[in-house]
């Protein structure tokens, strides 16, 4: 026996207890709609009475975890949750509300897409979605998506797909292809949410009982933009400059050496996780990106984890940057990495468009990056990653023009000069201060029972 799908108001009463609806937008439908499709008008009447709804979206505003949003619920037992003219007319109406009124919009996706009794006239109503979608974006509106059972056709291509964050239901059905038009010889485990986390095209998988407190927890951190700089972490790791430049690459490969999470951990209050590139990718072991909250305000974070950066976490946390500049949220960007990965793969993964892109969303960034070297700074895949005039670095850190190894190989000169090369490229912390690269060497202030000196 198939489980009964919870309807658009059940998925609503799990997120907020205040819904009001929307003033529904007039208009009389045309007699079996615009193509005079047999039959679609007593469709239309079974469904209403099957639902007690008159078309297949609800929208309206409600409160959720404290945060006032525009919330747009498919009902999926009405055709199926399918988009037709009076669907678009009510979408519309939706966004427009919330730029009017300055708020985030949050659709709870369950549809099979495009309504075949309206034939092109409701597919054509994704492009009015996508415009909407995109004057919101213009309008500096987060848009955080629920994709629930199904998410599928246009409805995925737009306001799922679309969406800045999306959050999905666990085992819902999530692809462009539904389940009746995909290939006989189609694996179902790929239009999954689960798979679409590791596709990296959907942010995370929640469960339903904790869906309100993590969308509440998106909705308060993407809503407060900031206009200062974020102030850099203190170090966690050693406090005394090194001696060598080889003494600082010893320093900063040493495996007890702090890590990237461990920065955010003591430096974020609360902190959520965006995940994907968008485009086929993840790199969870290399690149770790979202919101979190500092002292009351929300920073954004790109975090490099010491392993080589995969192409697909640099365009993470490229698409972390253009989201956290188009809500006016400022960013902390962590470098630590021996350098960008050069394995064959990469290659073919367009590691080097990946960096490419980066360097261009760092350099046309509106809001304030602050950048912390708390590692490895290997090369230009570490400097993608670094604001300019506001990178800092921690003592137990060192950042080069390529690792001392590979410039001697590239010199030509013999494994015992490593050591050498590392002092002549100058690559410790205060000899990067000198030389104007970074602004200074952050240090750990002193205990409050320390007397001064």
């Amino acid at each position: 026996m198939t489980e009964r799908r919870p309807s658009a108001r059940e998925a609503l009463a799990l997120l907020a207890d205040d819904f009001t609806e929307l003033p529904r937008p007039a208009g009389d439908p045309v007699p079996d709609g615009p193509l005079g499709w047999p039959g679609y008008d007593a469709s239309r009447a079974r469904a209403a009475q099957r639902t007690g709804e008159e078309e297949s979206v609800l929208c309206g505003t409600a409160t959720v975890e404290g945060t006032r949003a525009v919330l747009i619920a498919f009902e999926f037992g009405f055709l199926g949750g399918s988009l037709g003219e009076r669907t678009g007319d009510r979408l519309e109406a939706a966004y427009t509300y919330a730029r009017d009124r300055r708020l985030a919009v949050v659709p709870l996706v369950a549809t099979g897409g495009s309504r075949m009794q309206e034939g092109m006239l409701a597919l054509t109503q994704l492009q009015r979605v996508a415009r909407q979608s995109e004057l919101t974006r213009a309008a500096r509106l987060p848009q955080i998506a629920v994709l629930r059972d199904p998410t599928t056709g246009g409805g995925w291509a737009t306001l799922g797909a679309g969406a800045d964050v999306s959050l999905a239901l666990p085992g819902a059905q999530v692809g462009f292809a539904g389940s009746r038009v995909r290939p006989p010889d189609a694996d179902p485990a790929a239009y999954t949410a689960e798979a679409q986390v590791r596709a990296g095209a959907v942010d995370a998988v929640v469960r339903p009982e904790a869906l309100r407190t993590e969308l509440g927890r998106w909705l308060r951190l993407l809503t407060a933009p900031g206009t200062e700089a974020a102030p850099p972490p203190r170090p966690l790791g050693a406090t005394d400059p090194p001696a060598t430049g080889w003494d600082a690459v010893r320093r900063a490969r040493s495996p007890e050496r702090p890590r990237a999470a461990r920065y955010l951990d003591a430096y974020f209050t609360d902190r959520v996780t965006i995940s994907g590139d968008r485009c086929g990718g993840t790199d969870p072991d290399g690149m770790l990106c979202g919101f979190g909250d500092h002292e009351g305000r929300t920073v954004a974070y790109a975090a490099q984890t010491g392993t080589a950066t995969r192409p697909a976490g640099y365009r993470t946390a490229t698409r972390l940057i253009r989201l956290a500049d188009r809500l006016g949220i400022p960013v902390l960007t962590l470098v630590d990495t021996p350098g960008a990965a050069n394995d064959a793969e990469a290659e073919r993964q367009g590691v080097g468009a990946a960096i490419a892109d980066l360097f261009g969303a760092v350099a046309a960034a509106r809001v304030p990056i602050t950048t912390l070297v708390i590692g490895e700074g290997g090369s230009g895949g570490a400097l993608a990653l670094a604001a300019p005039g506001n990178t800092w670095a921690t003592p137990d850190s060192y950042f080069s023009v390529i690792a001392p190894e590979s410039a001697a190989a590239i010199l030509k000169r013999p494994p015992r000069e490593v050591e050498a090369t590392a002092d002549q490229l100058r690559l410790r912390p205060q000899d990067l201060v000198d030389l104007g690269v970074i602004r200074a060497t952050v240090h750990r202030p002193p205990h409050p029972s320390t007397p001064p000196p």
